[in-house]
Parts: structure tokens; C-alpha cells; sequence
């Protein structure tokens, strides 16, 4: 009975630190890390200062955490470029799912906008080693596939910017593209016309000629 019981609180205590990171989430993203308060995070998590204080000892913790979680989930797709895939291909499918990940997860976006244009305080050391390492790494892929005549001769480390600050974008300004769209940013069909207007864009510039 104790191992079950032990079990079921690991559980309650997993399952509250994921609503507390959700609130968390929408509320960075909305207020940025000054205007966040732990009173908000536990309104939006149904949850008491208290309780939420403890599973996280702090508003920097429990914004240290999301950034976290925000930055691997994007890494991953990003990690998994492969040099041994089709250029275009490869490409394609990373830029579909960072697209699919805009609009699934905008708060999180933001959230990670929101730290760098602070000057990312908690993410600078980051920023200049695994990620830098892990760019150059992918660079180094793409002038390959350059060399190899599979793409057109593009600045990779270029490429890479547009790809984050196009596929970024739809979460980052959706208030100002729902202001010029209207409601047709809201109707059905919209990410995949999206997903088609970009990858046509992007893949058409970098297809060898």
C-alpha cells in the first residue's frame, strides 16, 4: 500500500508541476518576466501561492524551468537534421514542424523571444555554447550539401536565421497579423496555407539551379 501510495503522489506532484509550468507559460509570455507574479501563475494554474511555492521555491525557478522545456523542444527537430537525408527534404520537414510548433505552442515562442530581447540573462551561456555548437554543426551540413551541388550557394548560418525568424513569426506577431488578415488568420486551413506560402518561399530559393 506505501509503494502505491508513493506512486500516486509522484504522479499528483508530475501532473502539477506540468499546470504550473503551463501557467507559467501564458503568463511570461503575455506579461514578460517583470510583470509576472506568482499570484498570477497560480490563478491561471488553480492553484494557491502556497502550493504552487511548493514545487517551485521561486517566479525565477519556475521561469528558468519553462525556458528550459521551451528550448529542448525546439532543439530536438533542429538536432535531427540529418546529413545523410535529401537537402530539401530535410529541410522541408524541420520548417513544417517548426511551423506546426508556432502554432501549437505560441507562449512558448514568445516566452523565448521575450528572454533574448531582454538581453537572455538566463540563456546568454546557452546561446554561446550548445546552441552556437549545434548551429555551427547543422552549417557545416548545409555548405556541405552546397558543395555537393544539392543546394544553391546560400550563407547557411543566413538560412537558419530566416528559418527561425519566418517559421517564429506567426507566434510571435499574431496580433498583427490577425490586425492585417482578419478573420481569415482564424479560419480553417490557414497553418496549412501558411506551411505551403512559406515552403514554397524558402525551398524554391535554395533548390540548385
Amino acid at each position: 500500500m506505501a509503494g502505491t501510495a508513493n506512486k500516486k503522489q509522484s504522479r499528483i506532484q508530475t501532473e502539477n508541476r506540468s499546470l504550473i509550468l503551463t501557467a507559467a507559460l501564458n503568463v511570461f509570455s503575455t506579461d514578460g518576466y517583470r510583470g509576472a507574479t506568482l499570484e498570477r501563475i497560480a490563478e491561471r494554474a488553480g492553484m494557491s501561492k502556497t502550493n504552487v511555492l511548493y514545487y517551485f521555491p521561486s517566479k525565477e525557478e519556475i521561469y528558468h524551468t519553462a525556458l528550459e522545456q521551451t528550448v529542448e523542444g525546439w532543439l530536438e527537430p533542429f538536432s535531427e537534421i540529418s546529413a545523410q537525408g535529401d537537402p530539401v527534404e530535410e529541410l522541408r520537414r524541420y520548417i513544417s514542424l517548426k511551423l506546426q510548433m508556432s502554432a501549437e505552442q505560441p507562449e512558448a515562442s514568445r516566452l523565448f523571444a521575450n528572454e533574448v530581447q531582454r538581453g537572455a540573462p538566463l540563456m546568454l551561456d546557452f546561446l554561446k555554447t550548445r546552441l552556437k555548437s549545434l548551429v555551427d554543426e547543422k552549417a557545416a551540413v548545409i555548405r556541405e550539401w552546397i558543395d555537393q551541388g544539392k543546394l544553391a550557394p546560400v550563407d547557411p548560418y543566413h538560412l537558419i536565421f530566416m528559418i527561425w525568424a519566418t517559421t517564429q513569426h506567426y507566434a510571435d506577431f499574431d496580433t498583427q497579423i490577425v490586425a492585417i488578415l482578419g478573420d481569415q488568420s482564424k479560419q480553417k486551413g490557414f497553418q496549412e496555407q501558411t506551411a505551403h506560402a512559406v515552403l514554397s518561399i524558402i525551398l524554391n530559393g535554395i533548390r540548385p539551379r
